[in-house]
């Protein structure tokens, strides 16, 4: 398959310290066109930088992810702003609110995830969008400022999927939607409108089956396209046609 673009992805991760370059490299010949590489803090952002500016295929998204806005410093939001000057940055991510882990006190995720949608609409940059058991709360800040963007990895409802559409935002799926008992995953991959869906692989998370337990990366996506080519009647090369445009249309680039 082809025209495979992974919206959402962790290359910077140290899961890819002893093989990243010779990964890396060879996505192109397994059908990827294009990766959005997604930061979690100043640190992350900067690596994400340097992967995008060293593989024409890869773009970066730059911000501070709920787990990490209790270690933000001060100057936070000046620094993430100074890197969504660069070129190659086309997005604030990962950026939300994770109140699973709760590994931030959630009045800072709620200010800092504020501050960064605020951050996005005034440089008319998209937001990629992390939500783990916070999406009344999410759903509210996206209804306040409507952003432009995507909820990643989308784990509410489909009646939620609804709503955020219709703020004219995306819904991101990967790997969970092949997991067993993913009943709520496939109902939100029915209901969301093809100029609406992205696919993901939270790499190296969220690897589909059947390879979950394995370390992720986008060669898998294909797995995640013939799920929902399932649920969308559709043929998986039709999937990821679709969600290549989506990203294009939504990141602005030309991959």
């Amino acid at each position: 398959m082809n025209n495979i673009y992974d919206s959402h992805a962790h290359y910077d991760s140290e899961a890819f310290d002893e093989d990243r370059d010779e990964l890396v490299s060879s996505l192109p010949d397994k059908g990827i066109c294009g990766v959005i590489n997604c930061a979690s803090d100043i640190e992350s952002s900067r690596a994400c930088l340097e992967l995008a500016r060293k593989y024409n295929f890869i773009y970066a998204a730059c911000g501070v992810h709920p787990h990490e806005v209790g270690k933000a410093d001060k100057d936070y939001l000046d620094r993430v702003k100074e890197m969504c000057g660069e070129e190659k940055c086309v997005a604030i991510g990962e950026i939300g609110l994770d109140y699973h882990y709760d590994f931030s006190p959630r009045d800072i995720q709620l200010k800092v995830f504020e501050e960064q949608i605020i951050l996005a609409n005034e440089l008319d940059l998209p937001i990629v969008v992390h939500d783990r058991e916070a999406h009344e709360d999410t759903l509210n800040l996206l209804k306040k400022y409507r952003p432009k963007g995507v909820v990643h990895c989308f784990s509410g409802s489909a009646e939620m999927a609804r709503e955020v559409v219709n703020l004219g935002m995306y819904i991101g799926l990967g790997g969970a939607v092949t997991f067993k008992n993913a009943r709520k995953p496939l109902e939100v991959a029915a209901a969301v409108p093809d100029d609406r869906l992205l696919t993901e692989t939270d790499c190296p998370y969220m690897t589909p089956v059947p390879y979950r337990g394995q370390r992720n990366d986008s060669s898998y996506i294909p797995y995640v396209a013939q799920v929902l080519a399932s649920v969308r009647n559709t043929t998986a090369q039709d999937i990821l046609d679709t969600a290549r445009k989506n990203a294009n249309t939504l990141f602005r680039t030309e991959l």
